[in-house]
């Protein structure tokens, strides 16, 4: 490839655009593979884990040979921390997986459940005992897609309400607002998660 370029060009322009974004792209799929696994997807992971290695085999090792100079390791130190970025990036407009939303509250939340409900999200309150008293707590589990949605019907309620939002692993049957099944990313995504 360096034949068709000046060798300086080549050296300190073309290879380390080629490192760069070479570097994006497994970089990008080793993050989104790491999600994946850790939500149990089982059968994307490895998918990405495929074409993550691929591209190293094939283009890095290659590319890596042919190096000298800092301009060449800068590209692949910021590859890599672009394709960090970027990786997280993608995952987080994908959204995929679930969330446990636990609610704490002294005042009486009947209505923040008349709302969830009626916006499509299942919940369950239960009664404990807090460090100023007697507290209600609302636990429901929602699809990542719909978490600003279920945020938003919070702050209505109460402002400075307390809540926590942690990520769940695995999900079986519940009660979940219907998604947008019309968008193919979205249909192949949520598949096996109907709303009720």
């Amino acid at each position: 490839m360096s034949d068709f370029f000046e060798p300086q060009i080549y050296q300190y322009i073309i290879l380390p655009l080629i490192i760069f974004f070479a570097r994006i792209c497994d970089v990008s799929l080793g993050t989104l593979r790491i999600v994946f696994v850790s939500k149990g997807k089982k059968n994307i992971a490895p998918i990405l884990g495929f074409f993550e290695v691929f591209i190293w085999i094939v283009v890095i090792s290659e590319i890596l040979k042919n190096v000298d100079g800092l301009v060449g390791y800068l590209a692949y130190a910021g590859g890599y921390a672009a394709g960090n970025y970027i990786g997280m990036f993608i995952e987080e407009r994908l959204a995929i997986g679930s969330q446990l939303i636990q609610v704490f509250s002294s005042k009486d939340i009947a209505s923040l459940q008349k709302n969830l409900n009626e916006a499509g999200f299942g919940t369950t309150i239960v009664e404990g005992d807090g460090s100023a008293g007697k507290t209600n707590i609302l636990y429901t589990v929602i699809n990542r897609k719909t978490s600003e949605r279920a945020e938003k019907i919070l702050r209505e309620f109460d402002p400075l309400i307390f809540y926590v939002i942690e990520d769940v692993r695995l999900v079986k049957s519940g009660i979940f607002p219907v998604i947008n099944h019309n968008r193919p990313l979205q249909r192949f995504i949520s598949r096996g998660r109907p709303g009720k």
